[in-house]
């Protein structure tokens, strides 16, 4: 018998606990006094905080960036990051997206599988480990942040605070140990309304999410909307007049931004529709240039930054926000670049044709690559949790995710939740879900590995 095994009688209770946060619809806000992701974001990290002090375990909140529930005594700590914000629901769910159902051994419900789910489960297992009376040569944290899908500044404030752990990390990906994240280079481009025919376009909530649909207002003739349906035919379009013209709806299937490519990116099919009826003067400096510049590609190729390396295979790239109002027009990508590439050469090669183009790098953030050695202590002691749970050492991949483990600063990685062997049906999709019985195979694993880092 595992250690991990302990964890197993609490199930109904963590599925309990799990409703309560999944109700909070916790996707970041405008920022209050006291409450810097605002309301909700903050909600959800004193519910989970108050859930940790009524197990009786020290509790510290850090100005509602970030939290942490702890187990231990010692100079030293290790940790487990998770976080309890979302991003929007989304359209497209069966029932409510913030009321947790189950149905055929699944739970369903925002948050359920990034990162809520994890987040309890390791409240639970500093719980055992406490109840357990478990020798401590260090101190176990598990830190709950508020706005790791918005950029991770929680962590960033919160290890300003706080000391940085010797080990750690975060249930934020899939088994088994993830000791390279590709980086990111998020940009925003901004440019003047410049189109007679486009009078709005929108499509995304976040950078970091595949649109699922995109819609467009458009000032045209008759003709011209004629071509637009015929050009449409056999897509996923939807067309309804309009007082001198049209409004387009294009729908497409959502993703993560870290692999664009299990998505259908509603507005470049939008875009794509609209070049091909409307000339580049009509469809105005911006959205021609995401035609000619990205279209439906996912790689980079025609942005000249199409790259790869043996580490963690290629260079994705995600148009995740495009709007064109009255106002002005801008759009925003996120690419995970390969680790061992740089970041700072593909940002400038971008603004380059960006700015030559007549638009405007209006933001520009650049999140640098985890690479952790696959000898290193770390990860041999979870790969022995693992195999002591699943009976096989764990395998290590890298991913285009971005995870709090790059808060760690080499010192922690990504491990689990999930399985290699589980459909894709998680992350930012429709219909965000768990199956329970690998959720308690998770659950295992997790109380094992803090169990070694506690005691190591």
């Amino acid at each position: 018998m595992s250690f991990g095994e302990k964890i197993l009688k609490y199930q109904d209770d963590i599925l309990r606990d799990l409703a309560t946060l999944v109700s909070i619809p916790s996707v970041r806000s405008a920022a209050e006094p006291g409450m810097p992701f605002g309301r909700e974001s903050t909600r959800a990290l004193q519910t989970i905080l108050s859930m940790a002090e009524g197990m009786g375990l020290s509790v510290k909140n850090v100005d509602n960036y970030a939290g942490h529930a702890e187990y231990g005594e010692g100079e030293e700590t290790a940790a487990v990051l998770a976080h309890v914000d979302v991003v929007p629901a989304g359209d497209g769910w069966e029932g409510d997206p913030f009321v947790m159902s189950t149905c055929d051994g699944h739970c369903f419900g925002r948050g359920t599988a990034d990162d809520k789910g994890a987040a309890i489960v390791a409240l639970y297992c500093l719980k055992v480990l406490k109840e357990e009376q478990v020798p401590a040569k260090r101190r176990l944290r598990v830190v709950f942040g508020a706005a790791e899908e918005t950029g991770s500044e929680d962590l960033a404030y919160y290890y300003q605070k706080e000391p940085l752990p010797v080990m750690g990390f975060t249930p934020d990906a899939d088994y088994g140990i993830c000791n390279r994240e590709k980086g990111r280079v998020m940009l925003r481009v901004n440019s003047a309304v410049s189109s007679p025919v486009v009078r709005s376009f929108s499509a995304g909530t976040v950078v970091n999410a595949v649109p699922g649909e995109a819609k467009a207002e458009l000032c045209c003739t008759a003709e011209q909307v004629e071509r637009l349906v015929e050009a449409a035919r056999g897509g996923r379009f939807a067309f309804e007049p309009m007082e001198e013209g049209v409004r387009v709806t294009a729908h497409g299937t959502s993703a993560h931004a870290m692999q664009p490519q299990e998505g259908d990116n509603a507005a470049s099919r939008l875009i794509t529709l609209l070049a091909s009826v409307f000339s580049e003067q009509e469809l105005g400096s911006l959205l021609t240039f995401l035609n000619r510049h990205i279209g439906m590609e996912y790689d980079g190729t025609s942005l000249g930054v199409r790259l790869e390396d043996a580490e963690s295979g290629p260079l994705t790239l995600n148009l995740g926000l495009v709007s064109v109002s009255e106002e002005g027009a801008s759009f925003s990508i996120d690419i995970r670049y390969p680790v061992t590439k740089d970041g700072n050469w593909i940002a400038s090669r971008i603004a380059e044709q960006v700015e030559a183009a007549g638009l405007t790098v209006a933001e520009r953030l650049i999140s640098e690559p985890l690479y952790l050695p696959g000898d290193s202590q770390l990860v041999r002691l979870l790969s022995d949790a693992y195999q002591a749970v699943m009976g096989q050492p764990a395998a290590l991949y890298a991913t285009g995710g971005g995870t709090y483990a790059r808060a760690l600063r080499g010192n922690g990685v990504a491990f689990g939740p999930f399985f290699a062997d589980e459909p894709d049906r998680r992350l930012h999709n429709t219909g965000e879900n768990i199956e329970l019985s690998r959720f308690m195979q998770h659950a295992q694993i997790c109380l094992e590995a803090m169990y070694r880092m506690l005691t190591a």
